[in-house]
């Protein structure tokens, strides 16, 4: 009966080796399986960024924020083109001429930088402290003129009007801009004789400047 035995329990041990040595060779599969779950996840997670194109939307808005600064942008300012010329805007000069019995010829034109219109009226023309204001030597009013640049424009004075001998003599002629100028100018003439002085309108040529013609 013992040798039967024997040869049984080699059987059950025999089976047990055999078992042991299978287990790990199954086993692998079954990790290999299950790693297949957490490898699939991860495009889910890489697929998050898929809202990005929401992030277009500020620039699209910042782009309408621009408008107005570029609306803001418009012609210059002109509030200074076609500004009356005064006394102070211009630069004078007198010599006298001997045309029509003699006449101060008065010339002007605007100072470096400045435009200007000078109305087609006369001078305001003064001789002395005293105010001897000359008359208008012409009833109807010229053209405005825009003085810039190298632009002259002239005026003729009759310091003595009358033809007797009563005359007061004075060296220097002071011009105004109309009766309002705050800022007349002063300049010399050489020593003439004044009587009822007369005065022409601004002209842009020296011969319509003559008084009395």
């Amino acid at each position: 009966m013992r040798s039967h035995i024997v040869p049984v329990a080699l059987v059950v041990t025999a089976l047990a080796v055999m078992a042991t040595a299978c287990g790990p060779e199954n086993s692998a599969p079954a990790s290999a399986e299950g790693a297949t779950p957490a490898t699939a996840a991860a495009p889910s997670t890489a697929a998050a960024p898929s809202t990005a194109p929401a992030t277009a939307t500020p620039t699209a808005t910042a782009a309408k924020s621009a408008e107005p600064t570029a609306a803001a942008s418009g012609p210059a300012d002109k509030s200074g083109a076609g500004q009356a010329c005064g006394a102070n805007d211009l630069t004078f000069s007198a010599k006298m001429e001997t045309q029509a019995g003699g006449y101060i010829q008065i010339s002007a034109k605007a100072k470096s930088g400045i435009t200007c219109v000078l109305s087609g009226e006369h001078p305001v023309i003064a001789f002395g402290s005293g105010g001897i204001e000359a008359a208008n030597a012409e009833q109807a009013v010229g053209r405005p003129i825009t003085l810039s640049g190298s632009t002259v424009v002239y005026a003729g004075i009759n310091p003595k009007s009358t033809n007797n001998n009563q005359a007061v003599e004075f060296k220097d002629v002071i011009i105004g801009i109309g009766p309002a100028d705050p800022n007349p100018v002063s300049i010399p003439v050489g020593t003439v004789r004044v009587d009822k002085p007369v005065v022409t309108n601004w002209h842009a040529n020296a011969k319509d400047a003559v008084p009395g013609v």
